[in-house]
């Protein structure tokens, strides 16, 4: 997302629009999964084992769109839902709508788990929430020996209300996963991680208003900039991480049949 690949800048109107209409086109998208109520596309050659953009979209009943922008604001309330994640949490402001953050996540064994520094920005638009990130340096948050730090070329959330308490999510993602992974692990990426990710966060969605009701309810600092407490960040402190100077480990060889009994949980 950053412009001409080596200035790291806040998203404007013209980047949100961008990206809502990569969300709704299907030109170039190829259809990966299609089931109960949940699609899965990929662009991108179809045999690259390494970056490929992925995008999914359900449709979520009984929530309504301002709910589930609480919900993927909401840090607190991730470490309920989110049994991928190991550990996020939120660095410093930028702006009333873009911040930088932290998030590590597990990866299916045997592979090394990921972690990502990202800018992100949100903005809501009538009816429409958009929240977008990209990868970005902070000089206080190098790569740890722990993880492989991956790169999030774009990665960001649609969501349009759909009627009454309803919505339609979107999520479109080009991750650098930094290594060469086997082939199985991008078709379980749109065959089975994809499409159970979209539903834990529907389920979450619905689960949200009465988790929130208990826990500071009028604690809302992605709709209320006055409650960020964050510290200040300078856009002069950050630069592009760009994926080649990174750690790049080649993973091909690990065996599918490897995989830890929770990954095979649908």
């Amino acid at each position: 997302m950053s412009r001409g690949g080596e200035m790291v800048y806040i998203p404007d109107d013209s980047d949100f629009s961008s990206f809502r209409d990569q969300c709704e086109s299907l030109e170039g998208w190829h259809c990966r999964y299609n089931k109960a109520g949940v699609t899965v596309w990929s662009q991108g050659q179809e045999e690259s084992c390494t970056v490929q953009k992925i995008k999914t979209r359900i449709s979520c009943k009984d929530v309504p769109a301002e709910t589930l922008y609480d919900v993927l604001h909401d840090t607190r309330y991730r470490k309920k839902w989110d049994s991928n994640m190991i550990e996020t949490y939120d660095i410093g402001r930028l702006t009333v709508n873009a911040d930088v953050g932290y998030y590590s996540w597990k990866c299916p064994s045997p592979l090394k788990n990921r972690d990502f520094v990202t800018l992100r920005s949100w903005l809501p638009l009538g009816n429409d929430y958009m929240i977008i990130n990209y990868s970005v340096k902070h000089p206080k948050y190098p790569p740890r020996k722990d993880f492989v730090r991956a790169v999030s070329l774009q990665t960001g959330y649609l969501i349009k209300a759909n009627g009454d308490g309803a919505c339609i999510l979107y999520y479109l993602t080009q991750v650098d996963p930094r290594g060469s992974l086997p082939k199985w692990v991008v078709n379980r990426v749109s065959q089975f991680v994809a499409p159970k990710a979209m539903k834990k966060i529907y389920k979450a969605g619905l689960k949200y208003p009465e988790w929130k009701r208990r826990h500071d309810p009028e604690y809302k600092p992605w709709v209320y900039p006055e409650q960020n407490t964050l510290p200040s960040v300078s856009l002069a402190e950050l630069s592009v991480q760009h994926a080649e100077s990174l750690e790049n480990i080649d993973e091909t060889g690990l065996p599918e049949d490897h995989l830890s009994t929770s990954d095979h949980e649908a």
